[in-house]
């Protein structure tokens, strides 16, 4: 099915099912305490987002220091990021949704149904052996002492005495 009608019908579907839940928790408990659930749920999943999230970053600085590819552990990162935005947009159906993604085996049969569908490949500058040195096309010219020697005192980007720049060009400051 194509990506465009699904996220059209998510983006009516799920204000929609937020509405009407907050309308039946409201009239079962009441304004004050809907609202102050709905920002208990947001604290929680700050909470929860800072503990896993740091977690999480840890794992892949293990895994890139072991050598490996930290792909898992990129796509519970990525889940547990849309898990903590879910727990802060206003709602009881994003709230579910973004707990459920805070569970780690939830969050690990999610991954295996998306790694089963996407490759993931290593890239290295310069080829599978790592960075290699630039390339230098074209000639190269090799000066000997004889070819290069002091800057012309004439020349406006020397420090001779006749300049406006500071300086006598030996590298003594004037007065």
């Amino acid at each position: 099915m194509p990506l465009g009608p699904i996220l059209f019908f998510a983006l009516l579907a799920v204000p929609a099912l937020e509405i009407a839940v907050f309308v039946i928790v409201g009239g079962a408990i009441g304004v004050l305490p809907t609202i102050a659930l709905v920002f208990l749920t947001a604290v929680i999943g700050s909470a929860l987002l800072k503990h896993q999230g740091l977690s999480i970053l840890n794992r892949i600085r293990a895994e890139m220091d072991a050598g490996r590819v930290p792909g898992a552990e990129l796509g519970h990162g990525a889940m547990i990021l849309a898990a903590g935005v879910l727990l802060l947009t206003p709602g009881f159906v994003t709230d579910t949704i973004g707990f459920l993604l805070f569970v780690p085996p939830i969050r690990e049969t999610i991954w295996r149904t998306i790694s089963a569908r996407i490759a993931v490949s290593v890239v290295r500058p310069g080829g599978p052996q790592g960075p290699q040195r630039p390339r230098r096309d074209g000639p190269v010219v090799d000066l000997d002492a004889d070819d290069y020697g002091p800057a012309d005192a004439n020349s406006p980007w020397s420090n001779s005495a006749g300049s406006s720049l500071p300086g006598n060009g030996t590298g003594e400051r004037r007065p």
